[in-house]
């Protein structure tokens, strides 16, 4: 199935509930498989921090826990919400788990890898923390790898919001 936009896309929020990713309409958003026992875990820190700078400039952080890499996931949506509040205050929305590779992908994942290839043109998601910049009109605009810090994303956000 192609998308024209995040829009269309459909996903299940870390309560059970369902939403439309058009809820979003209009914001910049980012896009994070995340998990709670990965090296990057720390991340969430940071992303918090975006999140509370520009979420009243039009800014969101979506957050999609997975299973995929090593097993770094392996707790069921109540267990994730509840460390990622107590452990770094997050606040920004997350999403039941997902995988992001594979047959069994989610069909945002599969969207963004497909629009955005990593290196050398893959359309696999090399690891946890893969960050997805979405620009005002649900299009995708630049991919980051699990090693990029949510602070080197500023100038990007920044630039989208004023746009």
């Amino acid at each position: 199935m192609t998308f024209k936009s995040i829009y269309e896309i459909n996903v299940t929020g870390i309560d059970g509930s369902t939403h439309q990713l058009g809820e979003y309409v209009g914001k910049v958003v980012l896009i994070v498989n995340t998990a709670s026992k990965c090296g990057f875990t720390p991340q969430y820190q940071g992303l918090q921090k975006l999140y509370d700078a520009y979420k009243d400039k039009g800014f969101v952080v979506l957050g999609f826990p997975c299973n995929q890499f090593m097993n770094q996931e392996p707790g069921d949506e109540a267990s994730i919400a509840s460390f990622c509040e107590l452990n770094f205050g997050v606040t920004f929305p997350m999403f039941a788990k997902v995988n992001v590779n594979g047959k069994e992908a989610h069909p945002l994942f599969a969207y963004l890898s497909s629009t955005l290839p990593g290196l050398m043109n893959s359309k696999k998601i090399k690891w946890n923390f893969t960050k997805f910049l979405i620009d005002r009109q649900g299009k995708p605009v630049k991919r980051y790898a699990p090693s990029t810090e949510p602070e080197a994303l500023i100038k990007d956000i920044e630039k989208l919001l004023e746009a």
